[in-house]
């Protein structure tokens, strides 16, 4: 045994004199075999290369570091030996001591928190037992040890202080110290522990030894660098943490009270904290751990009269330390010491009033600044700030309670000021002054403060926490991506959301404070949808009520923004990304009206959250009802606030009581700007709008709950207040229009009340809201549509007689009266005195002998207001027109109609031809076969580029439809002369004189408008605004078309829109407006379930009709178009069959087919589809009867393979659509028998190369072979097929022909 080392899980300590028993012996080699499968073991559970290459290192090191172990085991038996030899004795007794298992250190790094618990535990139990009778053995052999008989001790003799342990007991405190240097994995944090709860345990340990042993042991210079150095004093560290968590230190002093322990081992943290910046902070958590087992008389005597840390106090506020100050904040808190003994950086005497003044964090802002050293981890010090500011809200919360209920008023108040005065000078102070204007890592570190100190202070602390600089700040990073700060004011923005989101005070606070400080742009700058988004979250009534008054009492607030400085610049430094000079401009002028205007729109919107969906049909009738009177509730509050501000302004003051409606009403100080004004209108129009909407979904019984009603009756409240008066001052038009409107509303309600429910009842109601968005539409703009108003008003009148019992006007001399003489007259429109004048250049000719009806004059007025008026407005004219339609008059549907027809580009003169005119319309391709060489090609002609000829070209094949922008389709009569109906199908005028701009604008007054405005930069266009009156008049066309498709006129109807489509395309129309007419065809009138079946349906309008679109589906250059045309034929087709015409009739029909098909064959630019054809014969087996011979006939002619085959299918369509008729099928086959013979030898006989083509030439001829076997005509077949044409057929047609044969 002897000269071998001793295996790592022996005994430590010295063995007895008589050498090693036979059991350690046996122990050793076991241990010795397990050593290779521990490593294996353990070689197994390091993952990473590197982790290998430490622990070998790190065993390698322990292994040098114990020499004296294994020669304590070698040398003693060749000593005895020789002894033993000369004089023999009785063998020693064996002697089994306690000792140290070296796995204990191995299991102190462990990752596993247990497993460095369990290891410490061993540990310490091991020690105790060593000391215990290294204690035990001098205490009996004292004399012996001194003569040699004492066993050796593991290590030499060090002057360490440790004389009083036993040899494993020092080795293992060395190894300790050692340990708590190194990086690896945990060892760090169990030798800390492992030292603490050792030297906890183990008196004889002295601590001034330990304090003297870890500098020794763990060296460190100024020439040492990197991480040995590092390593080295964050063992120190870790070293006096764990001597003071061990409870030696404050133990020691308790016994002996005049020693200077304390105040050494605090000089020598603060001297080891001074060494790094990063050593600092723990230094401090070590030294107020030390105070915390300490008493205070302690803390004042020995911590804080050690001249190092007044010496760092004094120093601290100057050089910015923000260690210092943390150390000074918690002993004054455990302490509670009123000296001046902390420097700079805590008043005298002490008090959260006296810390927080402005001066006194003037004078340490330093501190503050340099706490950022340590980020993105938050400096301990702004814990304890935190915890202040929230302590004093705490304490003035408890103090408000008590006082309360001791009715110590005064305190109360004192408290809750004083406490907001903290909060506020600290922001502003600290988080405005220090941080925001200073570096990005100080801009990062107020947004993190910020985000930890809100969730503890009440929704009202954010007033004061989210200022108009950290508002304004972080907008500035927001705005700007490449912004380093850029993800650090994501984070804090979106931990600002998630606070709020739960609560609804501080939801409410937020995005106030957010769009006060940002003029209502706080999205728009950012590029986010935070406030939209947190709108959104407004649920119930009484949520979204809240934020209502909040948002109205910031719109009335003069001081919102005057208050905080508007300067983006004061949030920025020379490292920040400023915003673009547009941006600065926001918060200058005009940024209070920038806010009031994202109040007004927002205000409203707050509504669309409790919009009752489908999921509210499940409701019961109690839940709906409470629903829907919660939404009321909301709505007259918005209404009221809306009305207030945008029609009326106080005229002494800006405040004004109502005692009827015993409410208080306020006007911001600034006046209003009119565009403000404007915009409360507007969104008064859609707040009606909606409310209508709702009364369609949700018919409510409760009859308060009409919001129109309100409205009216609250406009009518506040005219009588003498001091409240309209924004503007009104025309004599505009006033007489507005009165008559509300006489008329009053009047409606009453009767619609007297009626009940009904169709009645539902007309009045539809016009109320129509006169309410016509006295907005007055109020919004001067002299524009008072005419409109008071023709509406007329038309009341004559529509519910019996309002005009109650009419208390009605004797008074007014406009009206003159209007409604007029209108039994039968004149043209009123003029400005109100009367109304007769044109007669521009009265229709069905219009000449009789009056105006009452339909005609309502359409009239809409489209007098179409075009200008906004969407609420347009909704409303909807909503009536619905219900009076079925009253509209031929008049009254071609004023519509001439509407979407008309255009402002084309040239207003016509051509005296009127069958220029038809190919115009139907946008057909000339027949000049030169122009396109192979219409298969898909090329388009010339004459497509022909928008800007003049129209007296004498070639009439080449006008394109583009080209005159007002002609139109004439029936067949009007070509003879019949001048009437020529205006019935739209032409206005046909003489070739053309016309000017005043018979333009006489013939449609209603755009006269729109041809004189001029455009305006930033306004619309003439063709915009023309386009958006098209569209609204075509929505009228569609709900006329929803209830009657089955007058006949809706043929007019179709006319005029299958021109006007075709027309859009000819000219680049709008897309959305071709669309749109499309979709009314397709949807409203051919896939309609009704049609015309009226029998004064002429057949030469259904024919002219068909013509024209058989012309667009063959020569049409558009798809669309065609495609149109097509569904056009088969419609006008159903309504042919359904009446009871002649055969000639019919037979024109077929004409009309054959001139097409001609086309085809005949034409190389023809576009025709003959799967269109085939789909005609497939719905009108009559007509491929008739046109069974004619295709026959010209599929000789046809030069173009593709189009004979082309034919051959239509033919077999033709034969497919005989089924089940046989005898008239056979008349006709046996009438063209030979033909058919004729035409199978051609097709045989030029049989075509192409595979698919030859399949279906022969699938033609097989068909027509079935076709005659089924019809019996097989003998009459055979007899006229000549000689050629059976060798042909049995040549092409194989078995086919055979079983024919047969």
């Amino acid at each position: 045994m002897a000269g071998k080392k001793r295996p790592p899980t022996a005994l430590a300590e010295p063995e007895a004199a008589g050498g090693p028993s036979s059991q350690e012996v046996a122990a050793a080699a076991t241990a010795a075999a397990e050593a290779p499968a521990e490593k294996k073991k353990l070689a197994k559970k390091k993952k990473l290369a590197m982790e290998r290459k430490k622990q070998r290192k790190e065993l390698d090191k322990e292994r040098h570091r114990q020499p004296a172990e294994s020669d304590a085991a070698a040398k003693p038996k060749p000593q005895q030996e020789p002894v033993a030899a000369a004089a023999p004795a009785p063998p020693a007794p064996v002697v089994s001591g306690p000792g140290l298992h070296m796995n204990v250190f191995r299991d102190l790094a462990s990752p596993e928190a247990s497993q460095r618990e369990a290891a410490a535990e061993a540990l310490v139990a091991e020690l105790r037992q060593v000391q215990k009778a290294h204690e035990k053995s001098g205490r009996k052999g004292g004399s012996g040890a001194e003569g040699g008989d004492a066993p050796p001790k593991m290590e030499a003799e060090k002057d360490d202080g440790l004389e009083n342990c036993a040899p494993s007991v020092g080795y293992a405190i060395r190894r300790l110290i050692r340990g708590i240097s190194s990086s690896r994995e945990f060892a760090r944090q169990g030798f800390a522990l492992g030292l603490t709860v050792v030297l906890e345990s183990i008196h004889a340990i002295s601590v001034e030894a330990i304090m003297k042993l870890i500098p020794k042991l763990l060296e460190y210079s100024a020439s040492m660098k990197g991480p040995e150095a590092k390593d080295n004093l964050l063992g120190r560290l870790f070293g006096f943490g764990s001597i003071v968590r061990s409870g030696r230190l404050s133990g020691q002093w308790a016994h002996e009270k005049g020693s200077p322990i304390v105040k050494d081992f605090v000089n020598e943290v603060v001297k080891l904290g001074s060494t790094k910046r990063y050593l600092t902070e723990p230094a401090v958590a070590v030294i107020l751990d030390l105070a915390g087992k300490l008493p205070e008389k302690a803390i004042l005597s020995e911590i804080l009269e050690a001249p190092g840390v007044q010496d760092w106090f004094n120093r601290a506020s100057d050089a910015g330390d923000p260690d210092a100050l943390y150390l000074a904040l918690k002993l004054q808190e455990k302490t509670n010491a009123q000296k001046e003994i902390f420097g700079k950086l805590l008043p005298y005497p002490f008090s959260p009033e006296f810390f927080f003044a402005e001066e006194h964090l003037l004078s340490i802002a330093a501190c503050f600044k340099e706490s950022t050293f340590c980020l993105p981890r938050i400096h301990s010090l702004w814990l304890v700030i935190t915890d202040m500011l929230v302590r004093e809200a705490a304490s003035q919360n408890d103090t408000v309670t008590s006082s309360s209920k001791k009715h110590k008023k005064n305190k109360k108040g004192s408290s809750s000021e004083d406490t907001k005065k903290n909060l506020h000078t600290f922001c502003e102070v600290i988080i405005e002054g220090t941080l925001l204007l200073s570096s990005h890592d100080r801009k990062h570190l107020a947004f993190n403060i910020l985000l930890n100190l809100l969730p503890k202070l009440s929704p009202s602390s954010i007033q004061v926490i989210l200022s108009s600089k950290v508002v304004l700040g972080l907008m500035d990073v927001l705005s700007n991506e490449s912004s380093w700060l850029h993800n650090a004011g994501q984070h804090f923005l979106k931990g600002l959301v998630s606070l709020v989101s739960d609560d609804n005070d501080r939801r409410v606070a937020f995005i106030i404070n957010l769009q006060k400080y940002s003029s209502g742009r706080f999205d728009c700058m950012t590029k986010t949808k935070t406030v939209k988004d947190l709108v959104t979250k407004f649920r119930s009534g009484q949520d979204c009520l809240c934020l209502v008054q909040s948002l109205m009492s910031l719109f009335v607030d003069e001081s919102s923004v005057t208050d905080e400085p508007s300067d983006q610049s004061q949030t920025t430094d020379e490292n920040s990304e400023v915003g673009s000079i547009e941006d600065k401009d926001l918060f200058g002028q005009g940024s209070a009206d920038l806010l009031k205007s994202w109040i007004v729109t927002t205000i409203p919107c707050v509504l669309k959250n409790l919009k009752l969906t489908s999921k509210g049909n499940s409701l019961t009738d109690s839940e709906m009802v409470k629903c829907i009177e919660e939404k009321f509730q909301v709505q007259t509050e918005v209404l009221k606030f809306l009305a207030v501000q945008g029609l009326f302004s106080a005229s002494l003051g800006y405040e004004v009581t109502s005692f009827e409606l015993h409410e208080k009403f306020k006007w911001p100080k600034p006046a209003i700007s009119t565009s403000t004004r404007n915009e409360c209108i507007e969104q008064l129009q859609f707040l009606i709008e909606d409310a209508q909407k709702d009364e369609a979904l949700h018919v409510s019984e409760i009859k308060s709950n009409d919001l129109g009603f309100y409205f009216m009756r609250f406009i009518n409240t506040l005219c009588n207040i003498p001091s409240v008066s309209l924004f503007r001052t009104l025309s004599t038009n505009d006033d007489n229009a507005f009165k008559k409107l509300l006489d008329v509303e009053s009047l409606l309600f009453y009767e619609e009340r007297k009626v009940g429910p009904g169709l009645d009842s539902t007309k009045m109601h539809a016009m109320r809201y129509l006169l309410i968005q016509l006295l907005l539409q007055v109020l919004l703009h001067p002299d524009e549509y008072w005419e409109a108003a008071i023709d509406v008003t007329i038309c009341c009148k004559k529509s519910f007689p019996s309002i005009i019992q109650n009419d208390k006007s009605s004797g008074q001399p007014s406009n009206e009266g003159g209007a409604e003489e007029f209108n039994e007259d039968g004149s043209g429109k009123s003029n400005e005195n109100g009367l109304e004048e007769t044109n007669d250049d521009t009265s229709e000719d069905s219009n000449e002998d009789g009056p105006l009806e009452f339909m005609d004059v309502l359409v009239q007025t809409f489209l007098s207001a179409l075009p200008h008026v906004s969407g609420p407005v347009c909704f409303s004219i909807e909503q009536v027109f619905r219900l009076f339609c079925d009253e509209i008059t031929e008049t009254g549907l071609l004023d519509m109609l001439r509407v979407v027809k008309i255009d402002l580009k084309g040239s207003r003169h016509q051509s005296g031809s009127d069958d220029d005119e038809d190919d115009a319309c139907v946008d057909i391709e000339d027949d000049d076969e030169t122009v396109v060489e192979d219409a298969e090609s898909g090329d388009t002609d010339s004459a497509a580029g022909g928008l800007d000829e003049e129209m007296g070209d004498d070639s009439a094949d080449e006008v394109d439809e583009s080209q005159d922008d007002l002609n139109e389709t004439v029936d067949p009569e009007a070509k003879d002369g019949d001048g009437a109906k020529a205006t019935k199908d739209g032409d206005d005028s046909d003489d070739s004189d053309g016309m000017d701009d005043d018979a333009m604008f006489r013939i449609d007054p209603y755009i006269a408008r729109i041809f004189k405005e001029r455009n305006l930069p930033g306004s619309e266009t003439k063709q915009s605004q023309l386009m958006r009156f098209k569209l609204r008049v075509l929505t009228l066309l569609e709900i006329y078309l929803q209830r009657n498709t089955g007058k006949n006129l809706v043929l007019d109807v179709y006319s005029f829109l299958m021109q006007a489509f075709v027309k859009s395309h000819s000219a680049d129309g709008s897309e959305q407006f071709k669309q749109r007419i499309g979709g009314i065809l397709q949807k409203r009138i051919f896939r309609a379930k009704d049609y015309p079946k009226g029998g004064d349906v002429e057949f030469s309008t259904l024919e002219s009709l068909l013509e024209k679109a058989l012309k667009l589906a063959s020569r049409s250059r558009y798809n669309t178009v065609a495609s149109v045309a097509q569904n056009a034929t088969f419609w006008l087709l159903k309504i042919i069959n359904s009446k009871s015409y002649s055969k000639q009739e019919l037979a024109s029909v077929v004409d009309k087919f054959q001139y097409i098909l001609t086309d085809y064959f005949n034409n190389k630019k023809s576009r025709l589809k003959l799967g269109f054809v085939k789909e005609v014969v497939r719905r009108n087996p009559w007509i491929g009867e008739e046109l069974f011979g004619f295709v026959l006939q010209k599929i000789g002619c046809t030069k173009a393979e593709y189009r004979r085959v082309q034919a051959l299918e239509l033919i077999d369509c033709i034969l497919k659509s005989w089924a089940g008729d046989d005898s008239s099928a056979s008349k006709v086959l046996k009438k063209h028998l030979s033909q058919l013979c004729e035409l199978i030898q051609d097709v045989l006989t030029k049989i075509p190369e192409n595979k698919s083509r030859r399949q279906e030439v022969r699938r033609f001829c097989t068909r027509v072979l079935q076709t005659v076997t089924k019809l019996n005509l097989k003998e009459r077949f055979q007899k006229k097929l000549n000689p050629e044409t059976l060798s042909l057929c049995e040549a092409q047609l194989g078995a086919a022909f055979v079983r024919f044969k047969k």
